[in-house]
């Protein structure tokens, strides 16, 4: 267990769906009130997500861990009371013994849990990296769908390929995203 003088991670259950409305209170609670002395970050770890909605693709931030709210928080008088009776919150995680105090997460956790959104991107970043001139690919999103073409140029900060591809037998080149292409 953790010490209660000094501020920790904690986790606190709350209702599937509901987790962005637990923290836009405790956010307002932190810059209106006192609990700021206390608390310090509320945060809601997510991922971005790629998805094909009518031929377009869609970008969708989900939540990676449903149900939960992670908080830095100094644990003292009244501060457990009131955000375990925060609006839409269950209950704190904790142990099973009865009674048991709120569980502060150790801080390989803390860092693996912060650092996921940091490995998110850079696998984004590979991705795009990972094309090379001269490589046959074939377009899989926009209205170029099922067209194969030569990738002709990356430009690996933007997430661009200009690749060419032949359309009524004529060679012409398009830009497009590293996304909406794939290895033929």
């Amino acid at each position: 267990m953790a010490e209660n003088n000094g501020k920790g991670w904690y986790v606190l259950r709350a209702i599937s769906g509901k987790e962005a409305k637990v923290k836009e209170v405790l956010d307002s609670a932190i810059k209106n009130g006192t609990l700021g002395k206390y608390v310090s970050q509320v945060l809601i770890p997510t991922e971005k997500v790629y998805t094909t909605r009518n031929g377009k693709k869609v970008i969708k931030e989900r939540t990676l861990y449903s149900g939960y709210v992670f908080i830095e928080a100094e644990l003292s008088g009244e501060v457990e009371y009131e955000l375990r009776n925060t609006t839409n919150v269950i209950d704190f995680l904790r142990g099973r013994a009865k009674g048991s105090k709120p569980e502060v997460l150790c801080e390989q956790d803390v860092m693996r849990m912060l650092g996921k959104a940091d490995d998110l991107q850079e696998v984004t970043l590979e991705e795009s990296a990972t094309f090379m001139e001269g490589e046959p690919v074939k377009v899989i999103f926009g209205p170029f769908n099922g067209f194969s073409g030569v990738v002709k140029e990356v430009n690996s900060e933007k997430k661009k390929l200009k690749v060419e591809v032949k359309i009524f037998g004529r060679p012409t080149d398009l830009e497009l995203e590293s996304t909406q292409v794939e290895r033929e």
